[in-house]
Parts: C-alpha cells; structure tokens; sequence
C-alpha cells in the first residue's frame, strides 16, 4: 500500500465495485459517488480507467518486491526463487481474480489498442522485477534467453490461474512448477553447448 491512503481506498473501492457488478459496468463516478468525493479528486489519482487497472497489478509488484530473502530462500535454485515470486504475484491478485480476468478483457477490446501496447510494456516490466526479486544474477546470452523464458512461463502460468479453480491455485503451482523445470533443463543444455 502507498503512503497516501486515498489511491488504494479509490482502487479497493473500484475493485469491490467490480466484484459485485463488473469491471466493464464500474465507472469512476461509481467511485467518487460511492467514496463521497467528486470526479476532480478521482482524477487527481487516476486520469482514467486503465490506470486503476495499472494499480492493482503495481499492487502485486510490490507484493513481489516484499518477499523475504532470507537465507532459506537464497538457498533455492533460480527455478524455486522465481516459483515463489510468481505465485507471490498470482496470490496478490487472487481476491479478485475474476476481477482482473475482466480488466485483461476490457484491455484486449478491438478499440483499446492503446493499452495493448502498455501492457506489453508491464509485461517487461513484472517480469524484470521478478527476476530481481527471485536474485536471478546471470548476464549476456543466459540473461536473454532466460528472460525470453520467463516471459513465456509467466504468461502461461497466468492464462492458467485466470481459470483455475483447484484449491490454493494448486494446478496452476504444478503447472508452473513444470515450465520451470523444463526451461531449466534447456538453459542447462545450452550452457553445455556454449564453450
């Protein structure tokens, strides 16, 4: 949460909202109305809509950001560090899952490309913090190719959550489990090539 109250109280109204009616049917006079401020004061922290959106997914960053890199956990593989800063990510969001499967459809609307490209830019970005968050050191072509790696494992692993319904995400934890290790066995198979 920010040090400022009052964009998290617009955004965790904007999401109760939501998770009653709709992501497409929430509307930020909705929130002023509901919040007893006015549009002005809405959009002193969210110009527009998207940008709410923008904030729940800063929220499971920083969720990220927050993991304890004790001993225990640098005493992981790269593949464990970043199982758990990816769950980390996904269970930030669980709340209102069906919530943010709505805000990636109104996204992915015909007339919004627009937000099409920032997402790609958000991609990038989540998926660099993950890596720091999960310690992941390495440089030149492994960094690359890793990085290359996870953006395809993160974006699997959370087309999968979107609609997973098992206990604690547990068929999306296996899932993801599964493309670490294979990707895993592949970068080892590329260093054995690399002279």
């Amino acid at each position: 949460m920010s040090n400022n109250p009052v964009p998290d109280e617009i955004l965790d109204t904007a999401l109760r909202l939501a998770d009653t009616k709709s992501w497409e049917t929430v509307h930020l006079f909705d929130i002023a109305e509901n919040l007893n401020m006015t549009l002005e004061h809405i959009r002193d922290y969210y110009p527009q809509k998207d940008d709410l959106v923008e904030a729940w997914f800063d929220r499971a960053d920083r969720a990220v950001l927050s993991v304890d890199p004790g001993e225990d956990f640098l005493n992981r593989s790269d593949s464990e560090r970043l199982h758990t800063v990816i769950m980390t990510w996904l269970d930030a969001l669980f709340p209102y899952r069906k919530v943010t499967r709505e805000m990636l459809y109104y996204k992915f609307e015909f007339g919004h490309i627009h937000l099409q490209v920032l997402g790609v830019l958000r991609i990038s970005r989540t998926v660099q913090w993950f890596r720091e968050a999960a310690r992941v050191n390495t440089t030149h072509l492994r960094r690359v190719v890793e990085e290359v790696g996870t953006t395809s494992i993160y974006l699997a692993t959370f087309s999968q959550w979107l609609f997973d319904d098992s206990q604690g995400s547990k068929n999306t934890r296996l899932f993801l489990e599964k493309l670490l290790t294979r990707a895993e066995n592949c970068v080892d198979a590329l260093d054995s090539l690399v002279p």
